[in-house]
Parts: structure tokens; sequence; C-alpha cells
């Protein structure tokens, strides 16, 4: 009976066992059912032979796939220029390898704004491009520009190109002979046209002195065009060479060809030679800097422009050519102007670069324009001088802006010449030819 007592237990000790491990296997969720994956998606991500052992020195590691749109190459984070550039391979840029940060539609005025406070030494150029007939080119790249500081190629930091507004200081002479200045009074209705509800105007007139008619102003506010209809003015008479004494004389008492008291002479300060007109009194260098000053505190991130309807003449100005061109370029100030008058003659521009010691300039506009970055239209008919106005307003609101680095001292005193060029044959390229360095961009 024993034996058969033994093998009845073994039997009931084996079925318990199998009882319990069919429970526990009961408890093992089954196993996620494989997932099909097309194998386009996993192009650039295998690497036989690596697995996850760590990768030998010198070889390529796997990469995460490119989102739509963007490179292959290493992309750094936005606005990061790395510390050394590599090597470009053969027919690539040397210099510029990396895309400079090109924001979206409509932040360029905004990101403009950020990076001059955060980088001190960040340099912001306007330019404008024009083809052989004077037209504006649109859809240029920041491949198609390469900037030069004092000889020394930039990468770019930033280019795009949204529109910015404009702060805008008009500079009306009113000195004109009687008939010229009729057409300039006929075209100031023109100017509110030509700008929108983002730009600020001020208006500034001059003849022997400078006054500001207003300051800054909404652009498309009622005050602008009361403001424009109050500088209209009667002009003067052209001046014909007569006698210094005499009835039509500018005193009856003369010594030498002379008045004996200059003060007789209204705005002179000397007697006039014999059978010469008196010196004109002409202050655009002083009515220039009356409205840069007034630019220098409108808020960074604007255009500053000061747009001169003149026919360019300077003489008696306490202020030198050479010191208002220098306060432009260390405000970011462009000047931009309509020459009309004997200025807009054909080929007055070229004459008028020669100038003679100790006689007035005939027009200086076209040495503000070239030095600023502006531009100078010509206009001697009242259609032309009215469409000036939109022409040159479009130019200075829809520029390539580019942004660079500069590898310069930051504050120096020293002037920083500037150089930009296009790779499109046939082309005008219009920047300022330099800039001073400021720490009125230090926030």
């Amino acid at each position: 009976m024993k034996p058969a007592l033994t093998a009845m237990a073994l039997v009931a000790i084996l079925n318990l066992t199998l009882g319990i491990c069919a429970q526990q296997q009961s408890a093992v969720p089954d196993a996620p059912t494989p997932q099909a994956a097309p194998l386009s998606e996993m192009k650039d991500q295998i690497t036989p032979g690596i697995g996850t052992k760590p990768a030998a020195p010198g070889s390529a590691t796997p990469q995460a796939p490119p989102t739509p749109g963007q490179s292959t190459s290493d992309q750094p984070t936005p606005g990061q220029i790395p510390s050394s550039l590599p090597p470009a391979a053969e027919g690539k840029d040397e210099i510029q390898t990396t895309a400079p940060e090109t924001p979206e539609p409509g932040q360029g005025f905004e990101k403009t704004k950020t990076i001059i406070r955060l980088n001190v030494n960040f340099v912001e150029v306007p330019v404008t491009v024009k083809d052989d007939k004077g037209k504006l080119v649109p859809g240029l790249t920041y491949r198609d520009f390469k900037v030069f500081e004092n000889g020394v190629r930039e990468p770019l930091h930033l280019f795009t190109v949204d529109p910015f507004p404009l702060s805008i200081a008009f500079v009306i002479d009113q000195g004109l002979t009687t008939d010229v200045m009729a057409k300039v009074n006929n075209s100031l209705d023109a100017i509110q046209g030509a700008l929108t509800p983002y730009d600020e105007a001020a208006v500034f007139t001059y003849d022997h002195m400078t006054d500001e008619k207003t300051g800054f102003t909404g652009a498309q506010s009622n005050r602008l065009p009361a403001v424009l209809a109050l500088t209209k003015a009667t002009g003067t008479e052209e001046l014909q060479p007569i006698s210094p004494g005499g009835p039509f004389g500018s005193c009856s008492i003369t010594k030498d060809g002379g008045c004996v008291d200059p003060n007789i002479q209204q705005g002179k300060s000397v007697g006039s030679p014999m059978g010469m007109p008196e010196k004109e009194i002409h202050t655009l260098n002083d009515a220039i800097l009356a409205a840069a000053k007034e630019l220098a505190s409108r808020p960074q991130g604007r255009r500053r422009i000061i747009y001169v309807i003149s026919d360019g003449k300077e003489y008696g100005s306490k202020a030198k050519l050479s010191e208002v061109i220098r306060y432009l370029e260390t405000n970011k100030i462009a000047v931009y102007g309509t020459a009309v008058g004997d200025s807009a003659r054909w080929g007055e521009g070229y004459v008028s670069r020669i100038h003679l010691p100790f006689t007035m300039y005939d027009n200086i506009l076209a040495k503000y324009t070239l030095a600023t970055g502006g531009t100078l239209d010509s206009e001697r008919n009242l259609n032309g001088i009215e469409k000036s106005y939109a022409k040159i307003a479009e130019e200075a609101r829809t520029q390539y802006t580019l942004g660079y680095l500069s590898h310069q001292p930051f504050i120096d005193g020293k002037f920083r010449k500037i150089e930009v060029r296009v790779n499109r044959p046939n082309v005008e390229v219009i920047s300022k030819t330099g800039y001073y360095p400021s720490g009125q961009d230090v926030k």
C-alpha cells in the first residue's frame, strides 16, 4: 500500500504546481503588435554595425531627421554666429557659411530693436538697390550681399526686407526765386499722401535763419497739412548786378566800391563790389543740423530721414558741412532731397562738384545724400516735384536691412568705412559710406 500512496501524492503535487503556473501566466499582458513603418522615414538613420556601441573616433554620428524646410547642414541657434567658421567647400562662400537671422514677415522692425539692445556693436545698414533704369530691384537674398567694414568682410547677423516706419523731418527752402517757390508751394499738399499712419513728420524752413514749424506729429494727422500751409512763402526776386551806389543801390554812401556802413545792408556783412550782386544768405547746413538734433531723440528702430526741398545753395551757416555730416553719421540719419530751380538743370550735379573759394556752394545736397545713403531727385516742374515725394518715401521705407557685428572696438571715436556689394550685374547700390560709433544704443 505504501508505493500506491506515494504515486498518488506525486500526481497531486504535480497537478497543483501546473495550476499555479497557469494562473501566473494568465496575469502577464500580451505583447504589443509590431507597427509597420515606411522605410522612407528611416533614411539616413540606420548605421549598420554601430548599434548601441559608441562611435569610433572620426566616424559619423547618427543625426535626427531634418524638419521640413531645414537644411541637412548644421543650423545654429537663431541669431548665433559661431566663434570660428569652418573652411567652406569648393564653390561656397568662405565667410558667410551660416544663414543670418531672418525674422518672420512683419517682425524685422522689432528684431532690430532687440539686437541693438543686446549687442552694442551691432551695425545696421539700410541698402537700396536699383537697376540701370532707376527702378528698385526686389527679390534679393542675403547671399547676394557682401558687407565690408574698413576693408574686412563681415558675416551678416541679420537680414530683413520688412518696411520700416519713418521719422521724417522736412526741410523747406524759402529763399528760392518766386517762380520756383510757387511750384514748391503747390506741391506741398502731396507730401501727406506719400506717408502712412505709422510715420511721423516734423517741418523746418530756412532762408537766412532756421525756423521749426512743428515738432514730430502723426503723418496722417490734421496738424501736418495745416503746418505745411503755413510754410508757403513768396520767395525772392533774382538779384541783378547793380552799382552799390546811386538810387538803385543798397546804400547811398560808398567808398572803394563798398558801403561805408555795412550794417545798412540787411543780412550782409560786407559791401558788394562794383557791378556785382549782393551775397545771399542760405543757411542750409544750420537747417539740416537743427532737423538732425530733433531726429536724434526719436525711438530706435525707425528710419530717421531728413527730406530737403531746395536748390542746395549754402552760404552763411554757422555749422560746417563736415560737422553736420559727422553728426548725421553718428545718429544714423539719412538725407534725401528734391533739387529744384537751377540745381535741377541737366549736368548741374557735375558742375556743383567744382567749388571756388569764398563763393557760394551752388548745390551741396549731393554731398549729404552720398555720405548718408540717401537719394537726390532733380525736378523742374510741379508734377515731377509731387511724384518725387512718393518715390523717395517708398525708397526710404522699402529697403534691404543688413546687420552685422563689428570686429572693431565698440567706441573708439574713429570713422568706420562701409562698403556694400551686390552680386548682380548692372545695378546701383545705395548705402551709407560709414559711421561713427556711439554709446546711444546701450540700454
